[in-house]
Formats: structure tokens, C-alpha cells, sequence
């Protein structure tokens, strides 16, 4: 049995045309076909024919007496046959002419082939019924004409300010009050809107989904699902496509929804051919930033986006790095590093998400398998990162985590390292939470005011010393400090005799009303100055 047609929107339904006056006067009576009520009529026609099928298009309500039909039973079977094959809204017969009542050969054949029977009981001119729905007919064409204008406007006025792709697909979501996909050739999907539905349920399993509907010649229900499907070009040809999940299987597609899918696609190829690039990275920039500021509703949701995306998360570890960058602050020199790392990446075989989520920030979220080792490919990244960004450029890794629930946690741990290594820390490829010591530390809370009133409390006596007096005792407790007590080893490094440096150590003692020979005493003036040192070091990254 072919596809039954079901309403658009645009063309008047059997029910509502059941329900015209110039119809309801012949006191019509559905026989059969009830689930198909709702389907479109396109056009009404009135037949004496047995052989109508060669006359209609589909669509149609077709108008008889009944004047033509055979007694024979195969026979009306086989008249209902061209009826259904052909797509007929409906049959109508009236009453009186041939029939006194409408034989049950033929409501058999109807409900077998479900094509919807209506008998009218009383006369009607077939004129004014093919006239009525005829102008109701040309009114939805006219407004769908009028409609299609307004569309071809709308993203014409987005191609000319350059709008992008996330845009363009929020635009076709809210045009057709559905959820929309813009997926690359490999099934990923880079862009989505869906109107406020969870991820879980609309994109999971994305991949092997897509690839069980096919792009069709023409815009029409495809695979299991019933999706609308318009390709997106480039100057290479196809590039992706753009997919309303419409879910209106085994239906013919709105013909608004048609063309809005259309304008669509064609908006965004225009951009793609305008030199609009990219949009793997800003897929990837959006899923990272989402991940870490946990914007998604549910894990299930995130996993489900990440591995739209092409990031496998099952069986996988999973960890966070931050490749902090010198911010050149031109948007020139900073151009697309994402996109070469991510490209150096691909070619070694990992697998991961990467995207710039801050100035100076790249974040890269990579997925191993259980078994591999995850510190050659920190080393890796390590490596390709000072070629691609110079020796300035740090690389932090987090915890590896088996729950993309986790991410968020790793993530903040890879940015509060990368943060805190300094040109002073000790050089490695990658950096670790652990590779974190105090003055790292102290650097990163520089900014909390606690500490700083910590070290004003402890140092401002010394300070306050120094400057009325061109002194020089914070230096030299800094060196007392730095030598972890050792006067003998201080006083050579700030170029002192002992017994000056020495008298230098008991007027900090006598100002601060301390004892440098109290080990907790000097830990916490060493914490008080390195708190001090921070405030005044450049910012990492600047």
C-alpha cells in the first residue's frame, strides 16, 4: 500500500471540507476511510468515469452518482484500486441516481484500500461544492505564495549581514517549530537547535541515525524517522546537511517546512562560499564551554552532544587540558590556533574535542581508551604546542575521569594549573595538579584580598622601615628566607659582611616582634613575602 497523504497546512482537510455548508446540506455520512480525514485535498473532481485514475494526480476529492460503477464486485474493487493507488483524498457518491443506499462491495473494497467513502443522503450541486473548495484551495496557495516571500526575505536579510550558522539554524528551528540539525558529511553534528528539548532523546545515537536516511532528489520524508533533509554545498561540492526532524512518517512535508528548509540551506551554503569557515571549531568551542560551565540539563544530555559531535565517551577516559597561550589581544596572531592544533592532533590519531574558551585559553578535551597511556599524548600536545605557539605557551592536564559528569571538575583543576605555572616553575611538556608548588599557588590567589591583608599585617612595619629610610631588610629577610635560615649563605647573596647582615636580622626582629629562629614564625613570613612577590609578578599569559 503507498504513503497515505496526510495535511499540510496549506490545502483544506476532507473533514473541514465535510463540514462546508454547501456539503453539510446533503447530510454527508462517512463509510469509510475515517483515519484519513485529516489528509489534504488539493483539488475536487467531479467523474463518471470507471477508469478516473488516468485523469487524477492525487489529492483529489472526487464527486460521482455513481452512474458508472459495475455490479461486478472485482470489478468496484478494482475501481477503489485506482482510487487508492493514485492518492485520492476521497470519494463522495451521492445518493439517488444509481443508489439508494451505497452497496457494500464497494465501502469493502473502501475500508480494505482505507480511502475515505462519504455517501450524501440528500442532493447537492456539484458546482457549488467544486467551486467553494476550489477558492479555499486557491486562498492557501496564495498565502503560502505570500508566505514563501516572507521566508526567501528573511534569510536574505541574514545572507547580507553575514549571519552565521548558529543563527541560521535557530532561524529555520523557530520558522518551522522544529527541531533542526546542521551535520557535517561524516554525521556530526555541528550545529543543533531544539527549542528548549532535551539533547538526550533528539541527537543520541546521531551517527548511525543519519546514515539510515538518505538525502532524496527532491525535500521529502526520509528514513525511519520521517526527516526533512536539504544538502548544504561548498566550492568542493556537497559539504553537509541541514535536517528538520519533523518526524511526519509516511506523510507528505509541509509545504511551508519545505521552504524554509530550502532558503535555508541556501543561506548557508551562501556563507560557506562567502569564506565562512570554521564551524567544526565553533561546534567544538560551544560543546567545551557548555561542558565547562555545566549548561547541560543532564549528563545523559552531555554525552549525548559530545558524541554527536564524534567524541566517543563509553568505555573512555576522558581528560581535560588547557593550553595557555601569550593573548597577543590583535585577533591576528592568535587566529586559529585551535584549528592547527586541532589538525596536528588528527593527524597523531587522538581523538578529541578542541576550541579556543577564552583569550588565551585553547581547551582540548581528548577521549583514550581505558588501556592507553595518557601521558605520551600530554607529551604530544606538549610538543606540538610549543611548535605551533613558542615557548611561552603551557600546557595543564586534569584528572582523566571514566563520567563525562566529571569533566567540569577536571577542567577547572587543568585552568587553576595552567594559571599557576610561571617562567620561574620548572620547565616540562605538560603540567599536572601536583606539579603546583606554593609560590605557584600563591601567584593564582594573588588577587584574594585575605592574603593580601595577611602580608600587609606581617611586612608593613619592614616596609614602611625601608621607605623612610632607603633600607634594605625585606630584601635581605627575602634572602634569609630563600636560604631557609642559612645566615652565612644570605648574607653572601645579597653581597653582605656577616656581622652587617646579621645586625640586619636582629632590627627585623626588633620590628616585627618575632623570632626568626622560630621555624613557624619564619614559614609564615616566607608566605607573607611570597604573597608579597606574586602581587608585584606580570600576570601568566599576559
Amino acid at each position: 500500500m503507498p504513503p497515505r497523504h496526510h495535511a499540510t497546512g496549506h490545502f483544506p482537510t476532507l473533514r473541514e471540507v465535510l463540514g462546508l455548508p454547501v456539503l453539510a446540506e446533503g447530510m454527508p455520512r462517512v463509510l469509510a476511510g475515517e483515519s484519513q480525514l485529516d489528509g489534504p485535498v488539493r483539488w475536487v473532481h467531479v467523474t463518471e468515469l470507471l477508469n478516473p485514475a488516468d485523469f487524477l494526480e492525487g489529492g483529489e476529492l472526487v464527486l460521482t452518482t455513481g452512474m458508472p460503477h459495475p455490479e461486478d464486485a472485482s470489478e468496484l474493487r478494482g475501481y477503489v484500486d485506482q482510487l487508492a493507488d493514485v492518492g485520492t483524498a476521497g470519494l463522495i457518491v451521492e445518493l439517488g441516481y444509481r443508489y439508494q443506499k451505497v452497496p457494500h462491495e464497494l465501502v469493502a473494497a473502501c475500508r480494505a484500500r482505507d480511502v475515505p467513502l462519504v455517501e450524501l443522503a440528500r442532493g447537492v450541486r456539484f458546482i457549488d461544492v467544486t467551486q467553494t473548495v476550489h477558492a479555499l484551495i486557491l486562498d492557501a496557495q496564495g498565502a503560502l505564495l505570500r508566505r514563501g516571500r516572507d521566508i526567501q526575505d528573511i534569510f536574505t536579510a541574514l545572507t547580507l549581514r553575514g549571519a552565521g550558522p548558529e543563527e541560521l539554524v535557530h532561524t529555520t528551528a523557530e520558522l518551522t517549530g522544529a527541531p533542526v540539525v546542521l551535520e557535517d558529511l561524516t554525521h556530526r553534528v555541528l550545529m543543533c537547535e531544539l527549542l528548549g528539548r532535551p539533547y538526550e532523546p533528539v541527537v543520541s545515537a546521531w551517527s548511525r541515525r543519519s546514515r539510515a536516511a538518505p538525502t532524496p532528489e527532491r525535500i521529502a520524508p526520509s528514513g525511519p524517522e520521517g526527516w526533512l533533509i536539504a544538502p548544504v554545498q561548498d566550492h568542493r561540492g556537497t559539504w553537509g546537511r541541514l535536517v528538520l526532524l519533523e518526524g511526519r512518517l509516511n506523510a507528505e512535508p509541509d509545504p511551508e517546512h519545505v521552504l524554509v528548509l530550502e532558503s535555508a540551506a541556501v543561506a548557508l551554503t551562501m556563507a560557506r562560499l562567502a569564506g565562512q569557515a570554521w564551524w567544526e571549531r565553533r561546534a567544538h568551542r560551544s560543546v567545551l564551554r557548555d561542558l565547562y560551565e555545566r549548561r547541560f540539563r543532564s549528563p545523559a544530555d552531555a554525552r549525548a552532544r559530545t558524541e554527536a559531535l564524534g567524541l566517543p565517551t563509553f568505555g573512555h577516559r576522558l581528560f581535560a587540558v588547557v593550553i595557555r597561550h601569550p593573548c597577543t589581544g590583535t585577533g591576528t596572531a592568535d587566529e586559529h590556533l585551535d584549528e592547527r592544533i586541532a589538525k596536528a592532533l588528527t593527524h597523531t590519531g587522538v581523538r578529541a574535542l578542541v576550541g579556543e574558551t577564552a583569550p588565551g585559553r585553547i581547551g582540548v578535551l581528548m577521549a583514550l581508551a581505558q588501556a592507553s597511556a595518557w601521558q605520551p599524548v600530554a607529551e604530544r600536545i606538549g610538543r606540538l604546542t610549543r611548535e605551533e605557539l613558542g615557548p611561552r605557551a603551557v600546557v595543564a592536564v586534569g584528572p582523566g575521569v571514566t563520567d563525562l559528569g566529571g569533566i567540569a571538575r577536571s577542567w577547572q583543576e587543568a585552568e587553576q594549573t595552567a594559571d599557576a605555572i610561571t617562567p620561574a616553575s620548572p620547565e616540562r611538556w605538560f603540567y599536572v595538579p601536583a606539579d603546583v608548588r606554593l609560590p605557584d599557588l600563591l601567584g593564582v590567589l594573588r588577587e584574594d584580598t585575605r592574603l593580601q591583608q595577611y602580608a600587609e599585617r606581617q611586612l608593613t612595619r619592614l616596609i614602611e622601615h625601608d621607605d623612610r629610610n632607603s633600607g634594605d631588610l625585606l630584601p635581605a629577610l627575602r634572602a634569609y628566607l630563600a636560604a631557609a635560615g642559612n645566615k652565612s649563605v644570605a648574607a653572601k647573596h645579597v653581597g653582605m659582611s656577616r656581622q652587617a647582615y646579621y645586625q640586619r636580622l636582629h632590627t627585623i626582629e626588633r620590628l616585627l616582634g618575632c623570632d626568626l629562629e622560630s621555624g613557624l614564625q619564619r614559614t609564615s613570613l616566607h608566605v607573607a613575602v611570597l604573597v608579597l612577590d606574586a602581587g608585584e609578578a606580570p600576570v601568566p599569559g599576559a
